[in-house]
């Protein structure tokens, strides 16, 4: 019984004393039993924290569930709404220059502890050396036991879980009488979905087809934010010409009138036109071999080509008698009177030479 005491009274000694050196914080670097080998020469590292939660000094760190170091101590941050706390690591312990950290939990009422480890969405870089400072962008931590039942009471009390019940009370309303429309429905999607991956190809093509319209689109960009700043102007001017445009319309829509009443009235006329030109029409035809023919005198005047190829020789001689005729005698009446001829014009004499 006197030992116990001795006991006691060593204990109580031994916390005034840290009360007295420095309150209750002193308790937290008097050496305590097991932990990790911190070794002759760590490290320090410092880690910011949004929040810590219950993160005391001592704690431990690990890396991959393997002791490592532990918390020197807790102060906060220069901003005053973080949490800096200073790990010791032992020196053999080699991690990279953009490593992690975060709180975590031995297991569901366990001690709290810092984990360190290498980060996941980047590569490794550097090694983390004697105050590095890992910052806040690279700190975490994991969530509470009381965080998750308060969230899962949150579903289960005001969440949707409450309305499945509701919910499948109405899904069996709905479908109840329905099987036969629903098993159609059914087949008529199965058989949508399987013509859809027989045209698959062109499918395939026609997107493609969109994604080079759209690639030319772009190249284009340019071009039709012109198109469509210029447009902007040409429909104003469209708009206060308004008025112009309906008068415009509606005079066409007047004169369409006028010209339907007039080809209406002029049908028969028009008709019987048509069929008096038919005949010339028919026999414009009928002469359409000679008229090429007959065009073809106009080049070689008075001659015909004909002619004109059947003459040899290198000169064309032509003699033309143009005199007028004489005076025209009177004819004397009677049986007896003397028969006096006229004069006609004398011919063209022509000639040509040859070799």
């Amino acid at each position: 019984m006197r030992g116990w005491r001795v006991v006691l009274a060593g204990l109580c000694a031994g916390t005034l004393t840290a009360c007295g050196a420095g309150g209750f914080s002193g308790l937290y670097e008097m050496p305590l039993p097991g932990g990790a080998d911190v070794g002759d020469h760590p490290y320090r590292v410092t880690v910011q924290f949004a929040d810590v939660l219950d993160l005391v000094p001592q704690a431990g760190v690990k890396v991959d569930d393997v002791p490592v170091g532990r918390v020197d101590r807790i102060d906060l941050g220069g901003d005053g709404w973080t949490a800096e706390a200073t790990l010791l690591v032992n020196g053999d312990v080699v991690l990279p220059a953009n490593a992690t950290a975060a709180v975590r939990q031995s297991s569901l009422l366990g001690e709290k502890f810092v984990e360190l480890r290498a980060p996941r969405t980047e590569p490794a870089t550097g090694r983390l050396a004697d105050h590095a400072t890992i910052p806040l962008e690279r700190s975490g931590r994991s969530a509470e036991v009381e965080e998750v039942f308060g969230a899962l009471s949150l579903l289960l009390n005001g969440g949707g879980v409450a309305q499945f019940q509701q919910i499948a009370r109405e899904v069996n309303n709905a479908l109840a009488g329905n099987e036969a429309g629903i098993r159609q429905l059914l087949s008529n999607v199965d058989g949508f979905v399987s013509e859809l991956d027989t045209h698959r190809g062109e499918i395939t093509r026609a997107l493609d087809s969109l994604n080079r319209l759209s690639a030319t689109l772009a190249g284009q960009r340019d071009r039709i934010a012109g198109v469509l700043n210029d447009l902007g102007p040409g429909i104003d001017v469209l708009t206060r010409q308004r008025g112009e445009l309906v008068g415009l319309l509606r005079s066409l829509d007047r004169l369409s009138a006028v010209a339907v009443d007039t080809i209406t009235r002029s049908t028969d006329d028009l008709v019987a036109d048509l069929r008096a030109l038919a005949p010339i029409l028919r026999n414009l035809a009928d002469a359409g071999k000679n008229l090429p023919e007959a065009f073809e005198l106009l080049l070689t005047f008075p001659f015909t080509d004909y002619a004109a190829t059947t003459i040899r020789g290198d000169y064309l001689n032509i003699f033309v008698d143009l005199r007028p005729p004489g005076p025209v005698p009177v004819a004397e009446s009677g049986p007896d009177a003397p028969v006096v001829p006229l004069r006609p014009m004398d011919r063209p004499v022509l000639g040509g030479g040859g070799r």
